[in-house]
């Protein structure tokens, strides 16, 4: 029951967060210029009427000289009619400024962009959460011998060194100079094929390298302090074995700490993934998300920005439910 009334509380904070944070992010981008672009052969009624329907202008008049004037809508007014819009017709806007896809579902090419970033995600996880963990159990369990300092090393070199650096050491030994991997990912839309999982691999580890040394160094530092705690001496003295003992007590009280931070280091590769995805050609979200910062295309940017602020309140929620099931002992909520 506590648990229960926790969840709902926090889900009802988060939209409240979530719902600050668009509105600051929307009024910040209507302070802006409004950018029309009337490209050579366009109809610049066609475009001024766009802008007029979306919400953003009212007004409009063409002056004797061929130069259209027209009064901006209030923020308010416009917040409005852009929640109303989405809430009533899951209308996300169309694109007016991004000359690929020009006049096109904002939704539609989002959706259509999702599946690569998801899986890049996904593949830098999975390869690195078991390599890292394992890193991290061998330096703890080895502690201060040669095995530990070798991957302490090896730790700091991958924290030390910014991931667009390692991306692009990557880019140059394998995929230039021995040519094991394309430089760009694969443009198939069959994203379960063996041609685009090997055409990402290189982004992939891009990615993870950072993440292998975050968990590496997690495990082995909470591993390390649950090892010297007086009830491993006590699991001992009532005869298991040491590799019971650490399997059953140690493993479970230190993944208490390490687990929310699996979590949380999934959030920072999402985040991270923007770079990546342009160093590699992954036609993603992170691709989507600059280019619309370039080419000013204000409800493109804020269905991105809504995108990964809902994605990093939802992981806090997620973190903070798994110390629940995790460690019985732990009930969020509870006084």
């Amino acid at each position: 029951m506590y648990m229960f009334k926790y969840v709902l509380k926090r889900l009802g904070l988060m939209l409240f967060t979530f719902f600050i944070i668009l509105t600051m992010c929307f009024t910040l981008i209507k302070l802006l210029p409004i950018p029309v672009n009337i490209l050579p052969g366009q109809d610049p009624d066609i475009i001024y009427e766009t802008l007029k329907a979306r919400g953003w202008i009212e007004n409009v008049k063409e002056g004797s000289n061929g130069v259209y004037t027209y009064d901006r809508v209030p923020i308010l007014k416009q917040y409005g009619i852009y929640l109303s819009k989405i809430i009533t017709e899951g209308d996300f806007g169309i694109v007016t400024t991004y000359g690929e896809y020009l006049n096109m579902d904002i939704w539609e090419v989002f959706v259509n962009h999702l599946p690569p970033t998801i899986l890049l995600n996904i593949y830098s996880t999975l390869i690195g959460v078991p390599i890292g963990l394992g890193l991290g159990i061998i330096a703890a369990l080895k502690k201060n011998k040669w095995q530990d300092q070798l991957i302490n090393i090896f730790v700091i070199l991958l924290i030390s060194v910014p991931s667009i650096v390692l991306a692009l050491m990557l880019q140059y030994v394998f995929c230039f100079k021995l040519a094991w991997f394309p430089l760009l990912m694969s443009t198939s839309n069959n994203y379960f094929t063996w041609e685009v999982f090997h055409s990402m691999i290189p982004a992939v580890f891009a990615l993870c390298l950072g993440s292998i040394a975050g968990y590496a160094r997690f495990t082995r530092a909470e591993l390390s302090e649950v090892l010297t705690g007086e009830y491993m001496l006590l699991a001992r003295t009532k005869g298991l074995t040491k590799s019971q003992a650490i399997y059953r007590h140690a493993m479970r009280n230190s993944m208490v700490v390490i687990f929310p931070s699996i979590l949380s280091e999934f959030i920072g590769v999402l985040s991270g993934s923007l770079i990546i995805e342009s160093m590699f050609g992954i036609n993603g979200v992170g691709g989507l998300y600059l280019n619309t910062i370039t080419f000013q295309d204000y409800d493109f940017f804020m269905l991105l920005s809504g995108f990964y602020t809902l994605v990093g309140l939802t992981a806090g929620i997620v973190i903070d439910i798994s110390y629940g099931f995790i460690d019985p002992r732990i009930r969020m909520g509870a006084k």
